[in-house]
């Protein structure tokens, strides 16, 4: 969720009225920290993950599935680990925006040995295993995207209605009490980006049309006339977005230079990756026509004024901003590939200039004055005043509130911690499996790019066209995304317009995982090129081929996304009737069945196949003393 500071909360007029003293700061800051670790080189590969996940509890006898609101009551104990032992701590947990939302991450970050590959998903299952032990009956840990009836009367336990009319939210569907009560950023997050924005965010996803589909969907439009769309499913409030999980990994480079890149190439990444992480076709109860909870999660953080959106002449705003603050990135980092940055770069002269002035190159320079367009949505009394030369709270502040696919993440002043990157689009998956898998391969090709100098860029345009295409129903399967033919080429003098016509074509999700002929070899050949040259014990080369098998699988669409699977689970169960409905009977029965395949209870190999075990062991030195020629089962 980004940088969590202590403290009192200012109001939203007192924080409007420091904005420019952050963002003048937090430029300052940034600069001071540029030119004191510019040149810092030499850090090791390191990288971890974060998972989030839904506490659900099941009423067996009423046949019901909620959200518990109990994540305040759990995190205090998953913590006190860390607080007794901080360097030795297998995980670490941090609240997230939900009420009913934890998310863990490795206790230290994994290195560069192949070896690492092999105790991810061990990890995970201790993650989920620590916090299942704290549970009270009927409650489980899920990681799923979405909890399919967020929003839906009494979805929360204990029930708690929502009020339109009063508290931080202000919304029809979703009570203050689901956000995490814990932090006071998470609720000062919600009243400010609405204060900003001037209105409720608002929400409208296409429903899922059946034969028996109702238009209007609901009677929202009544209750917002003019926001909520007739014909779509209407949310109304920041937890619809945030009250998502998601599955994030953040990478050490070896030096600034190396960030940038891999920024620059996994950025073209993302939407094949959202598309093949798939899990949310579900929201408020209904069936919707889109299968990811991207564009959800961008419009329930939208804090733009109807200046900022384009619908009202510039007057008292700065400038028209074309996204949300949550969304894809719009440009990229290295120089090398400044020309593939083929749309405007909304952002403030001034900061540039400032930046320029403090050594700062020019498509650095871009992205970060990209960045400060935004204003603060969240400042506390004790962080106003800061110590430029060592402080970097006020950079943060707008940076950790930019959430787009990758983030650029400069090193913590006086730290040990080197330059990084984090990828972000990836859905959260149903089982430990399934997200040490995501997991191991998206590091895996950030192996493959930077060994074999790989060149995935493409103009950025083409990269928000994937972003919107990743997101309809079924596009692992039937879409199809622009991709570089050559990748091998390093990026040459030709034109944009012959460099487009000559390198980039469309293909499905399939060919770019796993190859065309004669046009592009595939990520996982590519993979498996790079792990015949290297020393890897058995078990950890038979966990990592189980894990792109499953890879392989779900881009071939031999198995299903979780988003496919969830809605052919509900448009074939007994109850449904075509009207793109899910009542709380689907919802129980649609989870209870999740939740037996995330335990091992229930197969499932239309969404796993038939073979999804791995080798994990978070022994590394047992790893190593298996004999090489173990074979795999």
């Amino acid at each position: 969720m980004g940088l969590l500071t202590e403290g009192s909360p200012l109001s939203w007029e007192e924080t409007k009225a420091l904005a420019e003293h952050v963002r003048q700061h937090g430029i300052e800051q940034f600069i001071n920290l540029y030119r004191k670790l510019r040149d810092r080189t030499g850090d090791v590969l390191k990288w971890g993950d974060e998972v989030e996940y839904i506490i659900v509890k099941f009423d067996d006898e009423n046949e019901r599935a909620t959200v518990s609101l109990r994540a305040d009551d759990i995190l205090p104990k998953l913590q006190e680990k860390e607080r007794a032992d901080p360097q030795n701590v297998k995980s670490l947990w941090r609240p997230e925006y939900g009420a009913y939302m934890i998310e863990g991450t490795p206790g230290k970050p994994y290195g560069g040995l192949l070896a690492h590959f092999n105790i991810v998903e061990a990890n995970m299952q201790y993650r989920r295993a620590e916090a299942s032990m704290l549970l009270n009956s009927g409650e489980v840990i899920m990681s799923i995207t979405n909890f399919p009836r967020l929003g839906c009367p009494n979805f929360t336990s204990p029930p708690y209605k929502p009020n339109p009319k009063k508290g931080v939210t202000l919304s029809h569907y979703f009570p203050d009490e689901a956000i995490f009560p814990g932090h006071p950023r998470f609720k000062t997050l919600t009243s400010n980006i609405r204060k900003r924005r001037g209105e409720k965010v608002a929400i409208n996803l296409p429903i899922f049309r059946d034969v028996n589909t109702k238009i209007p969907v609901d009677n929202s439009h009544i209750l917002e006339p003019g926001v909520a769309q007739p014909d779509c499913v209407y949310m109304d409030a920041m937890g619809f977005g945030m009250g998502c999980c998601c599955l994030q990994l953040t990478f050490q480079a070896c030096c600034i230079t190396e960030a940038r890149t891999l920024y620059d190439q996994l950025a073209p990444l993302c939407p094949i990756m959202l598309a093949l992480s798939a899990a949310s076709p579900i929201y408020r109860g209904f069936l919707t026509d889109v299968d990811c909870r991207w564009n959800v999660i961008a419009a329930s953080v939208d804090c733009r004024t109807k200046e900022e959106r384009g619908l009202e002449a510039l007057k008292t705003n700065k400038f028209h901003i074309h996204k949300s603050r949550y969304d894809s990135i719009d440009s990229y980092l290295s120089p090398d590939h400044e020309k593939y940055n083929d749309i405007p770069i909304v952002h403030d002269p001034a900061i540039y200039r400032r930046l320029r002035e403090g050594g700062i190159d020019h498509p650095l320079a871009l992205h970060v004055a990209h960045l400060f367009i935004r204003d603060t949505v969240s400042l506390f009394t004790e962080k106003v005043n800061q110590d430029d030369q060592n402080d970097t709270d006020h950079f943060e502040n707008i940076q950790s509130t930019n959430w787009q696919t990758m983030r650029f993440k400069p090193p913590p002043p006086n730290s040990s911690i080197g330059w990084r990157v984090e990828f972000r689009p990836c859905e959260a998956q149903l089982t430990d499996f399934e997200n040490a898998a995501y997991v191991c391969f998206v590091v895996l090709l950030t192996r493959v790019i930077l060994s074999y100098r790989l060149n995935f860029v493409m103009p950025i345009s083409k990269v928000d066209e994937n972003m919107q295409r990743a997101q309809r129903r079924g596009a692992c399967a039937t879409q199809r995304f622009w991709w570089r033919r050559d990748v091998g080429a390093p990026s040459d003098v030709a034109t944009l317009a012959t460099d487009l016509q000559d390198n980039y074509i469309e293909m499905t999700v399939d060919e770019i995982v796993n190859g065309k002929d004669g046009v592009f070899p595939g990520l996982i050949p590519l993979i498996e090129s790079y792990l015949s040259g290297m020393d890897v014990d058995a078990d950890t080369h038979c966990s990592v081929q189980q894990y792109l098998k499953l890879i392989q699988r779900r881009a071939s669409n031999e198995i299903s996304t979780m988003a496919t699977w969830m809605r052919d689970f509900v448009t074939s169960h007994p109850q449904y009737k075509k009207d793109s409905i899910v009542t709380e009977k689907i919802n129980y029965d649609l989870l209870k069945t999740a939740h037996g395949i995330q335990t091992g209870k229930i197969p499932a190999p239309t969404l796993l196949g038939s073979s999804n075990v791995s080798k994990t062991n978070e022994d590394i030195p047992k790893a190593f003393s298996k004999m090489m020629s173990k074979d795999c089962p």
